[in-house]
């Protein structure tokens, strides 16, 4: 089968004098964006090979602890929405459901 599409997505990372990310931008034309800003993402790519996932986590030093919670909250639910799409295996996404539940309860993100 050829390739008959290709699609980039581009991270750029303006480091500071301890190469800790100040700013964060990223592009993905086939998505509509171009040069956004963001203060936080994670990266996993699967390594088929070793079987191992392989992980880029970085945010600026300036990303609030707050919104770091909701970030990893909603992450979370995420990654249980695409486990589910991925597997089909309702008894797990359904205990992932509860653990991101149980998260946004514990940190307080839910509202009453």
């Amino acid at each position: 089968m050829a390739i008959e599409h290709k699609s980039e997505i581009k991270i750029d990372i303006a480091l500071d004098e301890n190469r800790i990310p100040e700013k964060l931008k990223w592009t993905a034309k086939d998505g509509g964006v171009e040069d956004e800003e963001t203060k936080a993402m994670l990266l996993s790519v699967w390594d088929s090979k070793n079987k191992e996932s392989l992980r880029i986590d970085l945010w600026t030093k300036d990303m609030p602890v707050d919104e770091m919670k909701i970030f990893f909250h909603q992450t979370l639910v995420a990654m249980s929405d695409t486990f589910h799409r991925a597997t089909q295996d309702e008894k797990m996404t359904a205990t992932m459901k509860d653990f991101c539940d149980y998260f946004a309860e514990k940190l307080e993100l839910k509202q009453q």
